[in-house]
């Protein structure tokens, strides 16, 4: 049989009618338990004793959806549950382009979440195919529900299912929006923060300094002569120093400490509470540990990492442009005094 034709039969017999001559006629023999079988086959009368709510199916409707056709959407008002009785439905969630949420088939319903919330449709409903399907209006819904305990079982079960699929779909986005800001904000080389997020926290850093009338100090970190190694053992090495650099700055400053790569060989650190001379005292040991690093050993002498640092203090200045710019002149001050070396 087409399923066009076990449509019109599922329709036929479960409502208790039959169509001839354009006109819809009770048909007495439709047996029970038959129609009790073709109700199980639709999730929301699992259960139901088709007998009990026979008058109720009898004021159901149905609708012929052409492929493509939107059954539901989120600007229009709905009255009415849909269940599919043959083809299939898809759910679109933010745009009718997006890819479909979830499918609806056979014994599938949609629109009851709209009549629960007495709201317009939060998502597109589109028949994917030619679909035939069973339209129960709200008010007939409402009477289902005081007419047969096991209908509103299942509704409330189908609600359910609704609901932990928008947290999951909720769960997702979320998941997906975390993952992006954190592309947004860190270095994929060092997988520390980029120029981006340092240009966001170190400012929100310095406010909360000036609020505790505490002070700051800003360290630059520039690792020495790193072009010349780039272009002498090729970018793979570099990747490296500028990785086993990152690591020892993760290692040696404190969890407290903002750092971020500020840019190709740079580096910044914000050490709130630390005034110039301990911020000095941190980067010397810093400096120190990142010089015994060797990451380029096995490209043969002349390989080995240093880096040097500009240090300054906010003083009564908590401006962080004016603070960058004044680490940057000491880090200039470090280089012109011969690398290796911390400057203030």
């Amino acid at each position: 049989m087409a399923r066009a034709a076990m449509s019109d039969s599922l329709m036929q017999k479960t409502t208790g009618h039959w169509r001839r001559d354009g006109q819809d006629r009770e048909d007495p023999t439709i047996n029970s338990d038959y129609k009790r079988s073709l109700l199980a086959g639709l999730r929301l009368f699992h259960g139901v004793n088709a007998d009990a709510v026979q008058e109720l199916l009898q004021a159901c409707d149905r609708r012929d959806a052409s492929r493509g056709e939107v059954v539901l959407a989120p600007d229009c008002t709905n009255e009415s549950v849909y269940i599919v009785l043959s083809g299939s439905m898809s759910v679109h969630v933010g745009h009718l382009d997006a890819p479909p949420l979830r499918s609806l088939d056979v014994g599938d319903c949609a629109g009851e979440m709209s009549i629960i919330e007495n709201r317009d449709p939060s998502a597109w409903v589109v028949a994917d195919e030619d679909s035939h399907l069973m339209v129960i209006h709200k008010d007939v819904l409402w009477n289902l529900v005081d007419a047969s305990h096991a209908f509103a079982k299942n509704l409330l079960s189908v609600l359910s299912e609704r609901v932990r699929q928008h947290n999951n779909f909720l769960a997702d986005s979320i998941g997906a929006l975390r993952k992006f800001e954190h592309h947004a904000t860190t270095d994929a080389l060092t997988g520390l923060n980029n120029r981006h997020w340092m240009e966001d926290m170190f400012p929100r850093e310095l406010s909360r300094c000036r609020a505790d009338d505490e002070p700051a100090s800003l360290i630059m970190i520039d690792v020495d002569r790193f072009k010349s190694f780039n272009d002498r053992y090729g970018h793979v090495a570099g990747d490296r120093v500028l990785s086993e650099v990152a690591d020892a700055l993760r290692a040696y400053f404190r969890p407290s400490d903002l750092l971020a790569r500020f840019g190709g060989d740079e580096f910044a650190v914000l050490l709130p509470g630390l005034s110039t001379g301990a911020a000095k005292a941190v980067g010397e040991r810093v400096r120190e540990a990142v010089c015994g690093l060797a990451p380029g050993a096995e490209e043969g002498p002349g390989s080995a990492v240093t880096v040097s640092m500009g240090v300054c203090e906010t003083g009564r200045e908590y401006d962080f442009p004016s603070l960058l710019r004044r680490a940057d002149d000491a880090l200039y001050r470090a280089k012109h005094h011969g690398r290796n070396y911390v400057s203030d």
